[in-house]
This record gives structure tokens, sequence and C-alpha cells, in this order.
């Protein structure tokens, strides 16, 4: 059963009527552009299939009480806690990132309270942007509710990160939120996340006999660890020591001269970062051109800088990307903010047996937990579901 339904089934359960409305939002996969949202740069996701849905009815009495449904059919609830009172730190847990979107739309005006029932089927901790899914899903339905129009996706977007940044302490750029409110189906969002001035790339492996992989490889992240928070610090940093508003603003020709004047710990995420804004670029490039196949090196060469000099990555993900590559993968890397999460490959369809069976039994060999495998199909945004 599709989230929607569990949702909307499970709200009917609780609550002994249906909810007003039920509205979804998708995880992401990026296909290359990592770190680069915070430094004003390119980024170029796409959305999935996988959805996390919220029904929801108004209260009258002023409180959000919101309940998840688990994949055992289970359901958590959240302590009632009403909207006037919310400010950062009163709710922590998975409960901050639905109370979080409320507390910011408060500002908007909206005021009212809620009883929100959340299913999904977006992997958790995968890199998959699970957190913004949940976000961008109780954003709509709360706006819903309100009967709010939602034209501007780009300014909901910014509301949902200053939800995640300011009340449940993750610095999170803009990608997550761009790319599960915009992006479109059968398209990847070329995104610049300065002037958010956007264009839907067509993106059809299928037709070219190719498919985006993904490796969950269950080793767990999370964006309010330490490793993310340092590294955007340490871009600023460089960025004022270089004089420029964001290190988007050192081009390939300049990177030379502006590693020069920076402090040896520092060069390695500017490195990555002018290089990783030039590869989306060309990314961009050979997909206008029709010509998919050759983006397997710039993914390769993705991983490798944010293996090296972002140093984000994870034994695991390494596995799975050199893994992948070795069984016929065109190009792998990491995806995500990185230290777990998954990886995605660029396979050619007939190897797609081949390739899971490599990775499957690197992991084996290891001794680690069996990774999730699925092909990344590129899909609607979120939206309304009924």
């Amino acid at each position: 059963m599709r989230p929607a339904r569990r949702a909307a089934t499970a709200f009917t359960r609780l609550h002994g009527a249906a909810p007003r409305g039920v509205w979804s939002a998708p995880g992401r996969v990026n296909l290359i552009g990592e770190h680069t949202d915070y430094n004003d740069g390119f980024v170029l996701p796409f959305a999935l299939p996988h959805r996390t849905a919220v029904a929801a009815s108004p209260r009258d009495d002023g409180v959000l009480h919101v309940a998840t449904l688990g994949d055992d059919g289970g359901v958590q609830h959240t302590d009632p806690v009403a909207v006037a009172d919310l400010a950062p730190g009163v709710v922590d847990g998975w409960a901050a990132y639905p109370a979080g979107v409320a507390w910011v739309l408060r500002e908007q005006g909206v005021t009212g309270g809620a009883d929100l029932v959340i299913a999904g089927d977006v992997p958790a901790g995968a890199g998959l942007s699970s957190s913004h899914a949940l976000e961008c899903a109780v954003a709509l339905a709360l706006l819903g509710l309100a009967e709010r129009g939602v034209d501007d996706l780009p300014t909901v977007a910014r509301w949902v990160q200053r939800a995640e940044n300011d009340f449940v302490g993750a610095p999170t750029g803009l990608l997550d939120q761009t790319a599960s409110l915009c992006c479109t189906e059968a398209h990847v969002l070329f995104l610049d996340v300065r002037s958010f001035e956007s264009e839907q790339v067509p993106f059809d492996a299928a037709a070219h006999g190719l498919e985006v992989l993904v490796v969950d490889t269950r080793a767990s992240h999370s964006h309010t660890d330490g490793g993310y928070g340092t590294r955007r610090a340490g871009c600023e940093e460089a960025a004022g020591l270089l004089g420029v508003p964001a290190l988007r603003d050192v081009g390939p020709d300049g990177l030379a001269g502006a590693l020069d004047r920076l402090p040896e710990r520092l060069r390695p995420l500017v490195r990555h970062v002018v290089t990783e804004n030039r590869r989306v670029l060309e990314a961009v490039e050979l997909l206008r051109a029709d010509r998919l196949a050759e983006l397997g090196p710039l993914l390769d060469a993705s991983h490798a800088s944010l293996r090296d000099d972002y140093r984000v990555s994870a034994p695991e993900l390494d596995v799975a990307v050199d893994a992948a590559r070795e069984a016929g993968a065109l190009g792998a890397r990491m995806v995500g903010g990185g230290f777990g999460g998954s990886a995605i490959a660029l396979v050619p369809v007939p190897e797609h047996d081949r390739v899971v069976r490599r990775v499957l039994a690197a992991f084996a060999e290891r001794g680690w937990t069996t990774p999730r495998t699925f092909t990344a199909v590129p899909s609607a945004g979120a939206g309304r579901d009924e």
C-alpha cells in the first residue's frame, strides 16, 4: 500500500474520521553536485518514487499532535504541543522535524493546530533526504489546511531549511528541500542555488540502456553530527579569507591562486567545491547533448573528491563504489552528506544483476549488514495526494 493510502487509513482509525487531505513529498538522489548548495553553487538532483505522506485535519485548540506509522503497522505518538508554545529546544528527537515546520509557518500566519499522521517509505538514515521529505510534506499539509497557496515552492523550501537549521539544529543547505518540492518526473533539476534559476533537464537512463542503481549501505548518518557542520564552517572561513561571498565565486581558473592564499587545512575543502561545481556544469552539457553514458567519469571524480578532499566518505561507501565499478558500472559515487548513507552507480541494464551480486558479496566478505539496492527512477515532486 502506498504511503498516502497508509497514512489516510491510519488517520481514520486513530481519529474516527477521514483526514481533510493527504500531502506527500519524495526523497531524492543527487546525480552530482555534493556539498555545493551551501556554497551558492550548482546541484543536479532528481526525486525518488519513495515518499513520505502526511494525512492531516485541523484542530480548533491550537495544538499540534503528530503520529507516525511504522513499517510494522505500529503507531508512535508525540506529546501534543501548542503551536503558540513552539520554540527551539522545546521538542526533540524525530518530532522536532514537523514541529520545526509548524514553528516557521507560525511566523507566516499559519497558527492553527492540526492532527497529523505520517507514513512513508523513504529509507531513513540513507542519505536520501528522508527528513526533508517529512518536512516538505508537513509544510504542504499545514499550508493546505490553512488554505494558503503554494505556488512559490522555492520560498517553501527556504522555510523548510530554516526549520532544519534553527529548530532541529542541522546546518543543511537548500538542495534537499528544493529537490523534494520542485523536481518533476523523468527530469533532473539543474539548480543554481544562488539565483534559484532552474532548468528541468530530461533524464531517461532506460532509453540509453542504463539505470541509476542506489546502494543503501545501511551505515546510518546524521546532519546533526559535527562532521557536516565542521566542513560547512570551513568553507565559510575559506570564503572569508579569500574575500568572496561564497566559494561559488572561485572559478576553476582561479583555483590554484586561491589555494595558495589559504592555510593547508582549508585547501581540500575549496578544491572539492570548485571542481564539483565544474563537474555539475559538465554533466548538464552531457545531458543536454543526450550523452548519458559519458557521465561515468564525472561520477568517479566526484567520489574521489568527496573521499580524499572533503573527507566525508565511509568504508561502506568506498566498498560499494569500488565493487560496482569492478562489476561493470560506468561510474559510481557516494551521495548525500556523507559519513554513511548511500552510493549511486550508473549501470548498463544487462549488468544490473552482476553489479548487485558483487556489492552484496563485498559487504558479506567484511561481515557488514547486507545493503539495500534499488533502481532510482526520476519521479514527481511534492504535492497533494487526495
